[in-house]
């Protein structure tokens, strides 16, 4: 069974009374879900289209960063044109086309499943991604399905044809760059290409801005009984005939948009023949092909299905050769992880899985590094546009840690060479490699000039806290091994700067510098017990001892300082304040059980005197939150009925922020709105309850690659 967005009604209306002082807030009905936005396809920072709206013929398809790359969709029954994708296109003299009426909207891990209905006829509209995290060789290709499943509904038969439109804006970051398409064939397949006339690899970083370089190809099947068009009139001509008159466009190079006329659309026609109630499929593969994906420390590096040579034209004859077993596995790998994700905290947190694991894979970049180790490069979307940010790493690591460690192990590899290297200066540890797609050096803060906006404290234990569980995790030290003077400085560095930490950013810098934090103080103490287990791991026990015993009273002292009467302190020298301590979520990751559980406790009493509408405030400065702490502050508690409150208010958020983006990670708890922030890996932070939970972290460290 797939989780989808429809689900039994219950209230949960006894134990938010409690919690709240009477607010009730019982869960929805026998109604759906609606997701912020809804995943289409998602493989990586530039190859991910969304459906912001609620439904799929409300506005154009986009990109994660909001513009438009748009994709239509059209259906001809009997001889009518109608609209499943997409807002109605106006070209050509093409008479009005009205929009499907839409019945349902799932999205399962890997899959997003729309279904349609008119004049007798049922459409289910599929994409599925496979992002495979036990699969890397799967999870790195640049391809998204699109499936198609049409039957009759009302006895009789139907004639019925398919139509996709691509516009070419999909290849450049602006509207003004000139494109070059055209057509090849391989094993079994047709494809469609576009990409842009001057092919400038690696040319250009930065947060809000689409690849120009590269390809995008649109395949289809030669089973699929389909026709293809190169051109601006593709559309006219289904509308017309049900097919694709195949006159190509040979006037290019040209700009997607220019006075001599647009860019050639990529459009491919699928006729069904009578349709009766047996459902009839089809399929179609998109994919993104980049040559080059990312630039390590000057040399340019190549996607890791590529390592091994293969060619775009295998790449597109494997994944369709592979699709029906892949499809299967999917279906399998969806049910798997939904049922999992129930048993570790409930319905509603099983929802929010499923609505973020998709996004989480897609804000990386899989490549492989010359002697084909792979690194995997997250981007900071949305928030600075940063490539391999150790402090977006890090909230994201459960979600890695339970599904592949060598996956986290991909991240830290790049940046703990970087940070192994003369350049890097400093005795802390780096924020970041450089801009995306570009990683050749720190660029936030001072750089690698000074220390000034750097995040000492806060960088150099999450590497330290993340090391650990890594090598936990896989009983294996020997990643540590190699690092170990890295990993000695930076402890060194928290033995003297971490319990009281001095004027400085932390991971959640949006919030500005804060002297005397307390949850940045939790974090280097459960980083200097983190050390103390690297160091017995690689060997060295009188280091262990040392760090061992160096911390066991820093969190008694912890208590003293940052008591306030019921609760504890945002800043130890700042009274009648609070936060939400989600670094303690590591004590018990990691068998460190350095602070006593009535720290967490005295916390979660505080906490739920203070839940606003859509979830927990992060601190006591102003209404703002983040998603992903919220759930690691929710899994402190040991209290059923606090984490299903918490979660919650979470669901309830996510159906309801006027916000309609891929889902972000810093919104307002009174509002809902969004305050910055959207398609983040950050957002697989959510996975630390199903880290936490031993039986199902064992059940996926089964699926572990041997």
């Amino acid at each position: 069974m797939t989780w989808s967005f429809r689900r039994k009604s219950k209230t949960v209306v006894a134990c938010v009374s409690l919690l709240v002082g009477g607010m009730c807030m019982a869960a929805k009905g026998q109604e759906q879900h609606r997701p912020p936005a809804v995943p289409l396809v998602t493989n990586d920072p530039y190859f991910s289209i969304w459906s912001m709206a609620d439904k799929l013929t409300d506005r154009p398809t986009e990109h994660w960063s909001q513009a438009a790359q748009p994709m239509t969709g059209l259906i001809r029954i009997d001889g009518t044109v109608l609209r499943w994708m997409g807002t109605e296109p106006r070209r050509n003299g093409m008479a009005r086309v009205p929009a499907m009426q839409q019945s349902s909207v799932e999205v399962t891990p890997l899959h997003t499943r729309y279904t349609f209905t008119a004049q007798g006829v049922t459409l289910k509209v599929t994409f599925f991604t496979p992002l495979l995290p036990t699969d890397l060789d799967v999870m790195s290709r640049p391809v998204t399905y699109l499936n198609w499943s049409v039957n009759s509904t009302d006895g009789a038969p139907h004639s019925v044809d398919l139509m996709l439109d691509v516009s070419p804006v999909i290849a450049v970051n602006e509207r003004a760059q000139e494109v070059t398409w055209g057509r090849f064939h391989t094993d079994g397949l047709t494809a469609l290409r576009v990409g842009t006339r001057d092919q400038a690899y690696l040319h250009q970083s930065g947060d809000r801005i689409r690849v120009d370089w590269g390809y995008f190809n649109l395949a289809l099947p030669d089973g699929a009984q389909g026709t293809s068009e190169l051109s601006t009139n593709a559309m006219a001509h289904f509308a017309a005939t049900g097919a694709l008159a195949g006159e190509d466009d040979l006037d290019m190079p040209k700009a997607v948009g220019s006075s001599r006329g647009e860019a050639a659309h990529l459009g491919v026609a699928l006729s069904l023949g009578k349709v009766t109630a047996a459902p009839v499929e089809r399929h179609v593969l998109l994919a993104y092909t980049e040559t080059y994906a990312i630039e390590y420390l000057g040399r340019r590096m190549r996607p890791y299905w590529q390592r091994n040579g293969m060619t775009e034209a295998q790449l597109l004859a494997t994944a369709e050769k592979e699709y029906a077993e892949l499809d299967a596995r999917g279906v399998k790998y969806d049910a798997d992880l939904v049922n999992q994700m129930r048993k570790a905290g409930g319905d509603d947190y099983a929802y929010l899985a499923s609505l973020v694991f998709r996004q989480t894979i897609a804000a990386h970049k899989l490549v492989a590094d010359v002697d084909g180790v792979p690194m995997l490069f997250s981007k900071e979307n949305d928030s600075n546009g940063c490539i391999d940010t150790v402090d977006v790493t890090y909230p994201s690591s459960p979600f890695f840690l339970l599904f592949n460690p060598k996956l986290l192990q991909a991240q830290l590899e790049p940046v703990m060479r970087y940070a192994a290297l003369p350049r890097w200066k400093f005795d802390f540890a780096p924020h970041d490699l450089g801009t995306y797609p570009l990683a050749d050096g720190q660029v936030y803060g001072g750089g690698e000039l000074t220390e000034d906006d750097q995040m000492p404290v806060e960088e150099s234990a999450n590497l330290l806290i993340m090391v650990a569980a890594l090598g936990r995790s896989e009983g294996n030290w020997d990643f540590a091994r190699r690092f170990m003077p890295e990993l000695t400085k930076w402890a060194d560095y928290l033995e003297k700067k971490g319990l009281d930490p001095e004027n400085q950013l932390s991971t959640d810098d949006f919030a500005g510098h804060s002297a005397h934090n307390t949850n940045l103080s939790i974090k280097a103490i459960e980083a200097l017990g983190a050390f103390a287990q690297i160091a017995k791991g690689v060997g060295e026990q009188d280091l262990a001892a040392h760090y061992a015993e160096l911390v066991r009273p820093m969190p008694a002292r912890w208590q003293q300082m940052a008591l306030d009467g019921d609760h504890y302190k945002l800043a130890f020298d700042q009274g009648n304040t609070w936060s939400q301590k989600y670094n303690l979520v590591w004590d018990n990751l990691l068998d460190l059980h350095l602070f006593p559980d009535s720290v967490a406790k005295t916390e979660w009493v505080f906490y739920a005197k203070h839940m606003a509408q859509y979830g927990l405030p992060l601190d006591s400065r102003k209404t703002i939150t983040k998603l992903d702490w919220q759930v690691w502050t929710a899994a402190l508690s040991k209290d059923p009925q606090q984490w299903a409150d918490l979660i919650h208010r979470l669901v309830v958020w996510a159906d309801t922020t006027p916000s309609r983006v891929p889902t972000t990670d810093f919104y307002d708890v009174v509002s809902g709105k969004q305050q910055g922030f959207q398609a983040r890996s950050v957002v697989g932070g959510i996975f630390v309850k199903a880290l936490a939970d031993p039986a199902v972290a064992a059940h996926f460290r089964a699926e572990w690659p041997k």
